[in-house]
């Protein structure tokens, strides 16, 4: 079992409603919830001219390998109704996968930790709130020291 620290994000529909359901997906699947941060209201990453999302982070325990973990996630997003939009573009759930453990993971599709989230503020935010001493393993900086150092 390791644990895992995740992003949930929403900003079409109901967007605490999609949240809560991505987590009640991922308990179903055998995925513990540990901790949860609380809600986050945050401007749009990237694409600019659309609602803003609801954030939160988790931290779950899992017996999946990041793989099988990452496409649990997929599979649930589409649960919720995820469409494929544009990139940055707006969503009914979003499900990042932040950390495994300490684990380094890189693959086509996958990379561990998750390789934007130092430039996040929307996904520090809630990270702080459940894991500030979590140590980064590649930047071997704290998540609420990452978060400090961000420039807006």
């Amino acid at each position: 079992m390791v644990n895992v620290y995740i992003g949930l994000g929403s900003n079409r529909g109901n967007r605490k409603k999609n949240i809560l359901k991505a987590l009640e997906l991922l308990k179903d699947n055998d995925q513990k919830i540990l901790k949860m941060s609380s809600f986050c209201e945050t401007e749009p990453y990237g694409y600019k001219n659309q609602r803003k999302f609801l954030n939160i982070a988790a931290k779950l325990k899992t017996d999946l390998p990041p793989e099988k973990f990452l496409n649990l996630c997929k599979k649930i997003e589409k649960e919720v109704g995820r469409m494929d939009r544009l990139r940055w573009g707006p969503r009914e759930i979003d499900l990042d996968i932040l950390f495994y453990g300490y684990k380094t993971y890189k693959s086509k599709k996958l990379s561990i930790p998750h390789a934007d989230l130092h430039n996040r503020k929307f996904v520090l935010l809630p990270l702080k709130e459940i894991a500030p001493g979590f140590v980064h393993p590649i930047l071997k900086k704290c998540v609420s020291k990452i978060l400090k150092n961000l420039k807006d």
